[in-house]
């Protein structure tokens, strides 16, 4: 009788591979989509459909987008930045794939989970990490598996395929692409030999002679730092970054060529595209900078800066996290308001702000305005610099 287990599945290359191959070693697969928000429904109908005929004994589909947003976006918007300043996690819906492919193992009474990750990637140890952290379970990984064995692994999966009678995308066969509500990454061909991306390596960001002539200006509000609404329509957060991510990346908005040092300690060169992701963080900052005080801007993004370490590395339930999300919510308590975002093209702009919570002097403006007089400002800046001046005093003969 065969032993089931469940697959976190794809329809990429590697989760493909692994049906055939664990059927083959006497396991009944069960795939589990983790719909993230990645894919339309014609995709998602190629996927199952991709199950079936690789022979999985079940296939189910799950919505993960509201999970992705109160999971991960809220949270990585009030951080605030990237991984390394410049990466902005798309590959997190992993843990919730994690909890999908948990979910339906506890459906069928079995307690042996598998994955397509490789064993030179970051995701293995997501995956693992979250795994062992939401219960005792087995893991089997075939891709790290024949790895023992064979150092051109695509390669050797897609020979693996094709031999079996299934076919390989041929886009697939290039890159490794992921694609989920958050954004999209590529790797793999030129992109991991150093080389200029190819015509090829693009996914949803329209390229610079696509752009629309006109600028579109559009405007999010934020309540307790959690963008509520667009252009005045309130929407669920997934629906309303779906939204954001259509409208910028035809303006080529959100697209990086990032390399990285990874968990493991390699170099990782990837494409990523997050128009959405962009410009929600583009329109939080702005709104933030303004009614935020000065300590608070200045030692908030020590702590975003773990958090997002933390969720990289595989630490996604680590009890720091929970902890410095209870420091990112509270500093999110008057983030309330509306801002405008602009583009005409590959950049995003916060043009304007409005919140009842700006930190405006009533009397005084930067440079232009105050309502103190020049005795008093003479004062500050004497006392304020006293210890460098006192220095140089002392030190000028010296």
């Amino acid at each position: 009788m065969s032993q089931d287990i469940v697959l976190a599945f794809s329809g990429g290359l590697d989760t493909s591979f692994c049906v055939p191959y664990l059927r083959e070693r006497g396991y009944a697969v069960h795939t589990v989509f983790a719909d993230t928000g990645g894919v339309d429904a014609a995709e998602r109908a190629v996927i199952e459909a991709r199950a079936a005929e690789l022979g999985a004994a079940s296939h189910v589909t799950v919505d993960g987008g509201p999970a992705s947003w109160s999971g991960f976006v809220k949270p990585f918007v009030w951080a605030g930045q990237g991984y390394q300043s410049q990466y902005p996690l798309l590959v997190s819906d992993r843990y919730l794939i994690v909890e999908a492919a948990l979910r339906r193992a506890d459906e069928l009474g079995t307690r042996t989970i598998a994955h397509g990750c490789t064993g030179m990637g970051n995701d293995q140890v997501r995956f693992d990490l979250a795994v062992k952290a939401l219960g005792d379970y087995a893991i089997v990984a075939p891709i790290r598996e024949i790895q023992k064995e064979h150092t051109q692994t695509r390669a050797y999966e897609q020979q693996y395929l094709e031999q079996r009678g299934y076919a390989v995308r041929a886009k697939q066969k290039s890159y490794t692409i992921n694609e989920n509500l958050l954004g999209l990454t590529m790797s793999g061909g030129e992109i991991d030999r150093w080389e200029a991306p190819g015509e090829g390596a693009r996914g949803w960001c329209a390229p610079r002679a696509e752009w629309p002539a006109a600028p579109l200006r559009a405007t999010l509000r934020f309540e307790r730092g959690e963008a509520v609404a667009l252009d005045g329509e309130r929407i669920p957060g997934h629906v309303l970054l779906a939204k954001l991510n259509q409208a910028f990346a035809a303006y080529g908005v959100g697209r990086g060529l990032y390399t990285g040092d990874t968990t493991i300690g390699l170099k990782g060169r990837i494409i990523f595209e997050a128009p959405g992701l962009i410009a929600l963080l583009a329109a939080h900052r702005a709104l933030e900078e303004a009614v935020l005080t000065k300590l608070q801007n200045r030692f908030k993004p020590e702590v975003a800066r773990q958090w997002v370490e933390l969720v990289y590395e595989g630490f996604f339930h680590d009890p720091l996290k929970t902890d410095l999300e209870a420091f990112l919510a509270s500093s999110q308590r008057m983030v309330n308001g509306e801002v405008v975002l602009e583009t005409h093209g590959g950049s995003v702009q916060a043009v304007a702000v409005r919140s009842p919570h700006l930190l405006n002097a009533r009397g005084a403006t930067y440079a232009q305005s105050a309502d103190w007089g020049v005795a008093e400002a003479e004062g500050f800046i004497r006392l304020y610099g006293m210890s460098s001046t006192l220095w140089a005093e002392v030190n000028r003969k010296a």
